[in-house]
């Protein structure tokens, strides 16, 4: 198994100082982020869906092998809830697709309010292009039900497993030979670090659930102060010492001011 590490977005004015050297311009920030880790979950795709001609920009600033996993646009999600899915994903793989071989999987991050419908998420995963990674983040607890799982496991596509304050707020279904796990709150001094030991706890329970799999994306999206940043970097030092193979990450960050 690889273990992508890396953070959701890399554009943080507070990382300044964390990963980003104080005098650095903001337009040399990618490179910087990409020389520090192998990954990034681009999460302003889902606020604003970027032109094909910025995907092709980033592609040509990022190094081979760096891989980009896109959050959906919440066009598709949250406004059209999932409903006539076929033009917004042709757009956004049309889109995407400008990262060549830098794309990774695509995050479907779910409303709140959306209630579980089997149906509507399998048309909608039916127009991914047939060598698409997609996961899944449903926010309502409807949605965990084996009908759910089928549909998911049927068309190869990840459950998205997440954590809120130190605890998963999602089964811990491994639905595709792949996986995806998000990091959004930790519980640990300052907000909204996480601790050592719910770090370790991952770091087990992604190794005991996916033995096997070649690849599973870990992404921290606990942005403030530079938290991601630091959390990435003690996750995949306790992976490593558990024996996984991490993909880069920095060798050493400030503590905490």
């Amino acid at each position: 198994m690889t273990l992508f590490v890396g953070t959701s977005g890399w554009q943080y004015k507070d990382w300044r100082g964390v990963l980003y050297p104080e005098g650095c311009p903001t337009r040399l920030w990618l490179e910087e982020y990409a020389a520090a880790f192998a990954t990034v979950e681009c999460n302003n795709a889902f606020y604003r869906l970027p032109e094909r001609t910025t995907f092709e920009a980033w592609r040509e600033r990022v190094p081979q092998g760096f891989v980009v996993a896109v959050k959906a646009s919440r066009f598709l999600t949250h406004v059209k809830r999932l409903k006539d899915p076929g033009e917004p994903v042709e757009r956004l793989m049309t889109r995407a697709a400008g990262l060549g071989d830098r794309l990774g999987p695509v995050l479907l991050q779910l409303p709140p309010t959306l209630r579980a419908d089997p149906g509507l998420l399998d048309a909608c995963l039916a127009c991914f292009p047939p060598d698409t990674r997609v996961a899944v983040e449903p926010r309502h607890d409807s949605w965990w039900t084996p009908r759910i799982r089928g549909v998911l496991e049927g068309r190869g596509a990840a459950l998205c497993w997440a954590d809120v304050r130190a605890h998963p707020v999602t089964p811990l279904w491994p639905t595709a030979d792949w996986g995806y796990v998000r990091f959004h709150e930790g519980r640990a001094t300052p907000w909204p670090r996480y601790g050592q030991r719910s770090l370790e706890s991952w770091v087990d329970r992604i190794a005991t659930a996916w033995p096997d799999v070649p690849d599973v994306y870990v992404y921290f999206n606990n942005d403030p102060g530079g938290a991601a940043v630091r959390d990435a970097v003690v996750f995949a030092r306790a992976a490593r010492r558990a024996g996984l193979t991490v993909t880069r990450t920095p060798e050493r960050v400030p503590a905490p001011g």
